[in-house]
């Protein structure tokens, strides 16, 4: 039976993040902080709990393992592994200036898949900002001297952030979240990190965060980002809904939409669908009568297939596919 799936998130407690996924967005846990909240998730490290229906209390990976691949759309057909991860992240303080790899190198060392994203400002303090690639192109050996003389955040370029910002981060380009910022992330299904500074933070043990310089010697383009090509989609009719496409690439097409009373929207059998809740509340209702009410900081997966749908109330929604 398909129907509207509700995911209770796996939460992550990084010594970056701050306490708003639980004060304003509902995220129970006895972790005195909440980084991030994956709130699509089929990884080793973090797997998304069914919240209702028949497969309530399943995982939605192990769900999807007795279901096949015909719930997840003829999209992801060439996809090996569950295609996407989706987080709402807290910024409390700086992240580390990082970079992921991609694909070819990150099967080669790690043994996952690369990390393409997306981020979407859901909402940041005044004056914040985040590093998005470098000022200008510079050499491998420029970059490698920068890191060790601690002169790498000259070079970066540094964006002011304002609520709605998009940001597409392909593999291999320098970045790093600043403090004072909450993101809606979109990215592969893949955990691979390597930090190239770390503001000289040490971890919960007290020791200096592990670094990854040779990796990312290996993996970061040294030059200003690109702007961010969007490939050719099919466009959903989202009736009553005001819909924003945000980004469209091989591994994500993802929408910002506005529910304002009632909208009408469909879910192929091309793939299946993702959306969070970032303000408001809403209920969705299919055509076999399944109910289900989401609030701010909620997630639901619908399979492929699912077919018409139907939203009721007031909110702002972040919706994911393939």
């Amino acid at each position: 039976m398909l129907y509207p799936m509700k995911l209770i998130a796996p939460l992550k407690d990084y010594i970056w993040g701050g306490t708003r996924l639980k004060e304003e967005y509902g995220k129970k846990t006895d972790l005195d902080k909440v980084s991030e909240s994956w709130e699509l998730a089929c990884h080793k490290d973090g797997k998304s709990v069914i919240a209702n229906g028949e497969a309530e209390g399943q995982t939605l990976e192990d769900w999807l393992a007795k279901q096949g691949k015909e719930v997840l759309g003829k999209h992801v057909e060439n996809f090996p592994y569950f295609p996407l991860l989706i987080k709402l992240i807290d910024a409390k303080d700086n992240l580390s200036v990082q970079v992921h790899p991609d694909n070819d190198y990150a099967q080669r060392v790690e043994g996952e898949y690369g990390k393409t994203e997306m981020w979407y400002i859901v909402d940041c303090e005044p004056g914040a900002s985040l590093l998005y690639g470098f000022q200008h192109e510079i050499s491998k050996e420029e970059f490698e001297r920068r890191i060790k003389e601690n002169t790498l955040l000259d070079v970066v370029n540094r964006v002011p952030v304002h609520k709605g910002d998009v940001f597409f981060i392909d593999s291999g380009t320098l970045h790093a979240i600043g403090k004072g910022i909450l993101i809606c992330e979109i990215q592969q299904n893949s955990n691979t990190t390597y930090r190239i500074y770390d503001y000289g933070r040490v971890g919960k043990d007290g020791k200096p965060r592990e670094l990854h310089v040779q990796k990312a010697l290996d993996v970061t383009k040294l030059e200003p980002p690109k702007a961010h090509p969007t490939l050719a989609c099919d466009i959903d009719i989202f009736a009553g809904a005001k819909a924003r496409l945000l980004a469209s690439c091989e591994y994500f097409t993802t929408y910002h939409i506005t529910v304002d009373g009632k909208s009408a929207l469909f879910c192929g059998d091309d793939s299946f669908q993702s959306f969070t809740v970032l303000d408001g509340s809403l209920v969705i209702k299919d055509e076999a009568d399944h109910k289900v009410e989401l609030t701010k900081g909620e997630t639901v997966f619908l399979p492929a297939g699912l077919g018409r749908y139907k939203l009721k109330g007031q909110a702002e929604i972040i919706l994911s596919k393939l």
